[in-house]
């Protein structure tokens, strides 16, 4: 077995299984610790307020829409263009493909791919300049924040570099950067890619039952 083998074949087996179990436990243990019993009368619709406190926070509000443009920009580009790259690049598709599930995505141009690229580069290095310039950011980032922006970004890199298949190394390179990814995942911050709705919906359940309008 080469090492190009072990990487896409045993170790991502290993390396998926990790990412799925950890994700079921992580966002399992949240849900089951509930919530503290709410004995006041209710003045509107929890379930309301979970739809409406998820919806609203994808457009930040008119007074702090100018502080946090940069943010916003960065963010949604990072991670709208890496969500395409992950599901419309063809060499992703052929993968996906082969080694998980049959289905027919449209690829992407060669063209379409570098520009996507390009610009989840730019946010994904937009969004970590501000954690270690700002005061408030750097105040409240620990290691974990940062190896998890390290591991993307060389996951990112390592795909750039094995686009053309020029050498069965660099693809290799590129599967065992996105191993440790996945092993790493279920255990960082990463996990807000899943969390983040509980935690806005959270909030929005219990000012909608409050009555308080989003």
């Amino acid at each position: 077995m080469s090492f190009l083998e072990f990487v896409e074949g045993p170790l991502f087996l290993v390396a998926s299984a990790i990412f799925l179990l950890g994700v079921v436990w992580r966002v399992g243990g949240i849900i089951l610790i509930g919530r503290k019993k709410d004995i006041s009368p209710p003045k509107g619709s929890a379930a309301m307020g979970f739809l409406k406190g998820n919806l609203r926070h994808f457009i930040p509000r008119g007074i702090f829409a100018k502080r946090t443009a940069l943010h916003l920009i960065a963010g949604y580009g990072f991670h709208l263009a890496l969500l395409v790259l992950v599901l419309f690049a063809a060499p992703h598709i052929a993968f996906i493909q082969d080694r998980l599930v049959n289905v027919n995505l449209p690829e992407m141009p060669r063209w379409g791919f570098i520009l996507t690229a390009e610009i989840s580069f730019a946010g994904l290095i937009m969004l970590w300049v501000r954690r270690i310039s700002d005061p408030v950011m750097r105040l409240i980032s620990d290691w974990d924040d940062h190896i998890g922006s390290w591991l993307t970004f060389l996951v990112m890199l390592t795909g750039c570099l094995a686009l053309q298949e020029s050498h069965g190394f660099l693809r290799a390179q590129h599967m065992l950067v996105v191993d440790v990814w996945l092993i790493y995942f279920p255990f960082s911050r990463l996990m807000h890619a899943f969390t983040f709705f509980l935690s806005r919906g959270n909030s929005g359940a219990t000012y909608g039952r409050k009555g308080i309008n989003l």
